[in-house]
């Protein structure tokens, strides 16, 4: 039986980025500035990502006068799937368990 490893937060947070874009591209820089993460986390979590098929990467087509063409990213089928687990799974987390009820502080 193969082990299921749970992504770590920070590709969590990509996955999840990704999916809010829907079949939109993004772009890696933006990622870094929307998620308050360094291109040395995000980049090789993008990297990964594509190598499994779970990220799809294209570049720029048009970019503006005097900039190179970047590249762009969104998920797959297979990426949407594990970025709706991981959401799911960090909603759970969030959740209290039925049942459990706050203490009120006692009072002396």
């Amino acid at each position: 039986m193969a082990r299921v490893r749970q992504p770590s937060p920070q590709t969590a947070a990509v996955l999840i980025a990704l999916a809010e874009t829907g079949e939109d591209w993004s772009h890696g820089y933006d990622l870094c500035r929307s998620l308050d993460l360094k291109a040395g986390t995000v980049y090789p979590i993008l990297i990964r990502l594509a190598e499994r098929g779970q990220v799809e990467t294209s570049w720029e087509t048009d970019p503006p006068r005097g900039r190179p063409a970047r590249h762009l990213y969104r998920l797959t089928t297979a990426g949407a799937e594990l970025a709706r687990t991981v959401a799911a799974s960090a909603r759970a987390a969030e959740a209290p368990a039925p049942g459990a009820t706050r203490l009120a502080p006692r009072t002396a």
